[in-house]
């Protein structure tokens, strides 16, 4: 299948010879990506960007000094490798055009348009535009017959025009004004993108009587220009369609007043004061023109109206009173020649323009800062302005080299290294600056063009900051040199009093044919530098921080021969200039002395430049690419400039810091220069970009790239070649043999592992830009914007957020990395490619962005496809096994919402082994170290760290329990018949019962307790019962504990043969006081408890005697449990009764009490005699001083209740016997001798009332054995104790012990008698009864006749 893979910019390998495959093939395991590593080289990057930002001072801080308003430090040379510009390339013009002049005399001008890449050339009323990029190309325009006089390129107004038109030629004659509409369009061209110029026709034409010149536009579209003969400052305004109020083009005079510009021009402006140049200064919506009198500013506040800010005069005054004397500064030869803006980002102390004289003298100007009295002051301020006035004055250079002596390229001697240089003599031809003509300036670069002492040729004056003597480098030795500018007058310091350099410039004389007409600024070739957000900015002038990002500086100049190129020279050339010639000549002093100048860092930092190769190494041909080709010098120069590199960078050292009065020691490592070479290097390619945000807002609210994909890919390109380089010259970061043995010292061991730690933290940090570029670049391939948009709300957020740098080395960045990968290859496969194709294309591009992992994932997603497609099921389930094992494999970083998607698709193919172990797999590897384990088992604890490792594997767990009920309910489906056929359940019930033994398999406790949870929730706890796997006793004993977990607990312990444990459970249970039970649950409970108890086996694990003290504990509790519930029933009724009365009852119903608590609480408290009795039965208390004044209570209470003898017998009768049959033998609670004594009295007391027996049957109906109550009355009979030590009194308890015997009698005759006959005590009875006849009153014949018959009856029956 063919790659859907179109070719990207990315840039994996040179072509200039190495192995393309080197440092871009695919790993066979990418490392690992340390976070912490790319983060610390990150900030080693940022402090390099903080010292290229402090390094160099910008313009304004060398101008702008109350003690350095003058200055005249220049470095001159006489070798050519210092010079500060060369002649790159002449190219005359066209041999027609030439040939044309030469046939005829006329009125000829020239100028550049370099934002069209023309020259225009007129001769009379015609008018040609060369385009000097091709050489060749001439197009024209004779559509008018007057003589031109000037042409200028300005920007049009917004919506007057069609779109193709985006400038506007304004071409001025002695007798008219006219507009041309531009567009510049790329075509089909010759070697380069050709640029088609196409020319339209506006009508927008306006006489004048006055010819017009200096032209200049406003970015809105404004147009600006002065009188040749009065001097006048006009306008020309046009618009879309003519009014009442206006014309559609017209031309406004502003110096005389808007009336007047209406009317025919008839009188010139004041001869005082002419403007002759204007120039705009677009940055601070302004511009300036120079007149006679001055220079004055302007700011365009309006439709048609300017306003006057302020006018500078007595300029030459002001400069003479700063540099008093100098033979520049005279009135014979001071005449202003141009006027060129000062960028604001180059001063920040707000130098903002300055004029350059005829002598080579520049005035700098700028607001002032502290109140000034300073001449010529006139203005018309806003609030917030601050005049300007002259505030420098720099003073030309007086001992430059002629041309003809820097021609021969001379060599001072060799010098020892270490010393300084010695002041060589040099043939003694200065040349002097009188008639400075075109200038050009442009960031601290400034050319300027001079006759030349031969006909036929110019002398250009170059003038570039020498960085060696204003920046702050780490230089030693500094080269001395002849003082380039001095006089008798006054020595102009170099240096300014408040510590500050004074500017000092490189300056030199070049010769070009012809002369010059116009100069101009080359625009940039390539765009290979953006504007960071995040890094401090440089100052402009700082080409050390530039020179590896972007073209150098070049300048055009315009001559009647044609166009000469001339170059700004970098540090870097200077360097390799020096190396050619170390290669030529083997002389090393120049390198020393560059090392000198310019510090060991920085020429570390070029010479690693050098010996890799760099996209900026060589000047820019046109036919270069926007992308630029990467430049090596030859190898022989490669290789000197490796070896310096290692010889210059010297070696890291270590500095011990003792704290005084400790032994306590810290050092720190002051690396080698190459080091900070290769950290300066790196962080300089990647400054455009690091610091700026990822994206920005496109159309259709989509992102897109927020740096052009030509800048990234030449920072790639440069960045790869370091890499190579460094991956081919390991050894340049380590000591040498020599140096590595044993007898160095410590101190020196520990800075070179400190520096190597750090070289490879820089190094990983540079393979991991490589690679996020490529990413980077292969998203945009695929439109990242539509990429982005495919993302969830919080990765797009993230991505709006995210710079460069936090791509490449936070964690932020390989999140979204890995979700925008996830979504190139979901697209992908969505378009039917094989994962294999898009993962090794992701792989050998950027392999730290799609690891292993991450194409096992992608496979393993595949044959999930595969599967689906596959209609074989046995191919099917390998598609499923395989996908599985990968994602197993992969499971490391599988995000939560993929893994949920997986096991959906798992669900709906039916794969009950995928959709349960994969989500389990998953779930150990988020806590490899069981730390969420641990905070389960702690109780999930709020705040605790491993508290959202647990949630996590609670979300893989819940997976697995939704495939369960999926499976379930896929199941239930399949059981229902459909249509009248019977179901086919088969295959959904194995694949339900495949996942349920899967879950029960796993080891893992957490899930297992998660599973019974949810399985209980459905209903399915018999079952689970039933089944008794592993975890369950564990399950059910963990916190928190429940009702319903207990009473599972307990039936699981019955289940599985553990009574005794069953019992244990159920005791608990009953005994909670965290559960709200009612109070026959409990009892309920305790019952079930005893039961099992009493069901533990004797020999079971040897716990007989422990069981038995265990049950009697239960016994003990279920009785008094028992107590309690009939208590309550008791009191039930009067729950409503008083709230205080209500709740104590209540509390009876909620928890167990003991016996104590309901006696006293309870018993006593209600006063019921009866629960007091059942409290003192069920305890076993014996003591006679709590039951006796029961047992009296209950009698007085009848007696009180009912006075009637007869009816209260009746009451007693039953209540006693009602309490003896439940009581009795329980001395505790019913005391047999006294309740009998309390019987008889009441029975003595109402002899007449009650019969005879009453109060021995009434003990007989509770129970009491007859020989129980024949004792007891016998006693009684025989005590001779009050009341019974009445005669009337002992009759009494005869008759009763006559009716009792006769009942016994009675009884034991019974054939159904509970005791025998044998048992009956005859000869007992009958001595008795003898006794009791012989001491009966003889009035009693009732009872002596009952006697009687008992003796008959024994001697009948015995």
């Amino acid at each position: 299948m063919t790659s859907a893979f179109a070719p990207s910019l990315s840039y994996g390998g040179p072509s200039n010879g190495i192995n393309p495959n080197r440092g871009a093939a695919r790993p066979a395991q990418p490392p690992p990506v340390d976070i912490s590593a790319l983060q610390s080289a990150s900030r080693v990057l940022q402090d390099q960007f903080a010292k290229d930002a402090t390094i160099i001072p910008d313009l304004g801080d060398t101008l702008t000094s109350p003690s350095g308003q003058v200055s005249a430090s220049y470095s001159v040379f006489p070798d050519d490798y210092r010079v500060p510009f060369q002649k790159r390339k002449f190219v005359g013009i066209p041999e027609g055009l030439f040939e044309y002049f030469e046939a005829v005399n006329g009125v000829t001008h020239m100028g550049l348009m370099p934002e069209i890449e023309r020259a225009w050339i007129s001769y009379d009323h015609k008018l040609f535009f060369w385009d000097y990029v091709d050489g060749h190309e001439i197009s024209s325009f004779m559509e008018q017959s007057d003589v031109i006089s000037d042409v200028a390129l300005v920007k049009p107004k917004q919506g007057l025009f069609i779109d193709e038109i985006s400038s506007l030629f304004v071409i001025t004659t002695p007798l008219s004004v006219f507009i041309l509409g531009v567009s510049f369009s790329s075509g089909p061209g010759r070697g380069r993108a050709f640029r088609d110029l196409k020319l339209y026709a506006t009508d927008l034409k306006v006489n004048t009587d006055v010819e017009m010149v200096s032209v200049i536009g406003t970015p809105d579209g404004r147009i600006f220009m002065c009188g040749a003969q009065d001097g006048c400052l006009y306008e020309l305004h046009y618009q879309e369609n003519e009014s009442w109020f206006g014309k559609r083009v017209q031309l406004i005079n502003h110096s005389v007043g808007g009336v007047q510009s209406l009317l025919p021009r008839f009188a010139a402006s004041t001869a005082e004061d002419k403007i002759s140049l204007l120039v705009a200064d677009d940055a601070r919506n302004c511009f300036y023109a120079l007149s006679t009198k001055g220079i004055s500013i302007y700011k365009s506040n309006g439709e048609k109206s300017v306003q006057h800010v302020q006018t500078v005069s007595n300029i030459f005054k002001a400069a003479q009173e700063k540099a008093p004397g100098h033979p520049a500064l005279t009135p014979q030869n001071f005449e202003i020649r141009s006027l060129h803006v000062v960028e604001p980002v180059e001063s920040r102390a707000g130098v903002q323009f300055f004029a350059m004289t005829n002598s080579g003298v520049r005035l700098y100007f700028g607001p002032t800062t502290i109140p000034s009295y300073s001449y010529g002051l006139s203005a018309s301020y806003g609030h917030a302005a601050r005049p300007v006035q002259l505030i420098h004055v720099r003073l030309p250079p007086t001992n430059l080299i002629h041309p003809d002596v820097q021609i021969q390229q001379y060599r001072p001697p060799v010098t020892t290294y270490g010393a300084a240089q010695v002041p060589t003599q040099v043939s003694s031809r200065p040349f002097p600056i009188t008639e400075i003509e075109n200038t050009n300036y442009y960031r601290g670069l400034t050319v300027a063009a001079h006759p030349g002492d031969r006909d036929g040729n110019d002398y250009i004056l170059c003038m570039s900051p020498d960085l060696t003597r204003i920046g702050t480098l780490g230089q030693l030795n500094l080269p001395q040199q002849q003082p380039s500018t001095t006089t008798t007058h006054e020595p102009y310091r170099s240096t300014l009093t408040d510590g500050r350099p004074t500017l000092t410039e490189h300056a030199t004389l070049l010769c070009i044919p012809g002369r010059t007409w116009a100069t101009a600024k080359l625009p940039p070739a390539t765009t290979a530098s953006a504007a960071p957000d995040g890094p401090p900015p440089v100052a402009p002038i700082n080409e050390l921080a530039t020179q590896f990002g972007e073209t150098p500086c070049q300048f055009m100049l315009l001559t009647n021969s044609g166009l000469s190129y001339l170059v700004k020279r970098r540090a870097v050339d200077f360097l390799r200039a020096i190396l050619e010639e170390i290669q030529a000549e083997g002389n090393v002093q120049r390198i020393v002395e560059f090392r000198d100048s310019f510090g060991r860092d920085q020429t570390c930092c070029m010479l690693l430049a050098l010996a890799c190769g760099n996209t900026f190494l060589d000047f820019p041909d046109d036919a270069t690419s926007n992308t630029g080709t990467i430049t090596t010098p030859r190898p022989d120069t490669s290789s000197v400039a490796k070896q310096a590199f290692y010889d210059l960078g010297e070696r890291p050292t270590w500095t011990e810091r003792v704290t005084y009065g400790t032994t306590d020691s810290q050092g720190t490592a002051i690396f080698s220069g190459r080091r900070e070479g290769l950290c300066l290097y790196f962080a300089r390619l990647v400054r455009p970009i690091w610091k700026t945000k990822l994206t920005k807002p496109g159309m259709l609210n989509k992102q897109k790239l927020a740096v052009e994909e030509d800048v990234i890919v030449t920072i790639q390109k440069n960045l790869f070649f370091l890499k190579d380089f460094l991956d081919r010259n390991p050894h340049l970061f380590h000591s040498s043999p020599s140096e590595s043995s044993t007898r160095v010292p410590a101190a020196e061991q520990e800075a070179w592992r400190a520096e190597q730690n750090s070289v490879s933290e820089l190094l990983a940090l540079l393979s991991r830009t490589i690679e996020a570029l490529s990413f980077i670049l292969l998203l945009n391939d695929y439109m990242l914007g539509d990429l982005i948009s495919q993302c969830d709300p919080e990765i797009q957020r993230l991505i709006a957020a995210q710079t460069f740098e936090s791509l490449i080395s936070t964690q932020d960045g390989m999140t979204i990395s890995r979700a925008l990968v996830n979504v190139v290859i979901d697209q992908q496969i969505g378009q039917q490619i094989s994962v294999d194709t898009i993962s090794e294309v992701l792989q050998h591009r950027c392999g730290s962005f799609c690891s292993t992992d991450d194409v096992m994932l992608y496979k393993a997603k595949e044959n999930v496809r595969k599967a689906v497609e596959s209609r074989n099921p046995a191919e099917r389930q390998n598609w499923l096994a395989e996908s599985l094992r990968l994602f197993i494999k992969g499971a490391r970083i599988l995000e939560f919402d993929k893994l949920r998607e997986i096991c959906g698709d798992y669900q709906q193919l039916n794969y009950a082994k995928g959709a349960v172990e994969l989500p389990l797999t998953c779930a150990q590897v988020l806590d490899p170290e069981n730390r969420g384990l641990e905070a389960w088992h702690a109780g999930m604890p709020q705040g605790d760290p491993r508290t959202e490792l647990a949630e996590k594997r609670l979300r893989c767990y819940e997976l697995v329990l939704d495939s369960l009920a999926v499976f379930e309910e896929k199941c239930n489906t399949a059981k229902a018949p459909t249509n009248g056929h019977l179901p086919a359940s088969a295959d959904a019930e194995a694949v339900r019962s495949h996942a349920y033994e899967l879950a029960f398999g796993s080891d893992d406790e957490f899930f297992h307790s998660t599973l019974y949870d949810w399985l209980i929730g459905r209903g399915l706890a018999d079952d689970l019962l039933e089944m008794r796997p592993a975890f369950l006793e564990a399950h059910l004993r963990r916190e928190p504990i429940t009702v319903q977990k207990f009473q599972l607990l307990w039936q699981f312990y019955v289940k599985n043969g553990q009574p005794l444990r069953a019992a244990e459970v159920l005791g608990a249970l009953a005994e909670s006081t965290q559960f709200d039970l009612e109070l026959g649950m409990r009892l309920e409970y305790l019952t079930l408890a005893v039961a099992n108890a009493k069901s533990h086996p004797i020999s079971a694990n040897g716990r007989h005697e422990t069981a038995i003290a265990f049950l009697t504990d239960l016994e003990e509790k279920l009785d008094v449990a028992q107590v309690q519930l009939e208590v309550y029933n008791v009191l039930a009724p009067h729950i409503n009764d008083a709230p205080e009365v209500g709740e104590r009852i209540k509390l009876l119903s909620k928890q167990l009490l003991t016996m104590t608590d309901i006696f006293q609480r309870y018993a006593v408290a209600f006063d019921l005699p009866d629960m007091k009795l059942l409290c003192l039965h069920v305890s076993e208390h014996r003591d006679e001083s709590v039951v006796r004044p029961i047992w009296n209570q209950i009698f007085d209470e009848i007696l009180r209740e009912e006075p009637d003898p007869s009816k209260a017998a009746d009451r007693i009768f039953v209540r006693v016997v009602s309490l003896g049959k439940r009581f009795y033998p329980s001395e505790s609670a019913f005391p047999l001798r006294y309740i009998a004594t309390l019987l008889v009295r009441f029975a003595l007391a109402n002899k007449n009332v009650v019969p005879r027996g009453w109060a021995p049957r009434i003990l007989v109906q509770c129970g009491v054995p007859f020989q129980d109550v024949w004792d007891v009355l016998h006693e009684m009979y025989e005590s001779q104790v009050p009341p019974f030590n009445d005669q009337a009194n002992v009759q009494a308890i005869s008759s009763d012990i006559a009716v009792l015997l006769s009942d016994w009698l009675n009884e034991a005759k019974r054939p159904q008698a509970l005791a025998g006959r044998g048992e009956f005590p005859v000869g007992r009875i009958d001595r008795a009864v003898d006794q009791y006849l012989a001491e009966l009153e003889p009035g009693r014949e009732e009872t002596k006749a009952i006697y009687e018959s008992i003796k008959r009856e024994l001697r009948r029956n015995w």
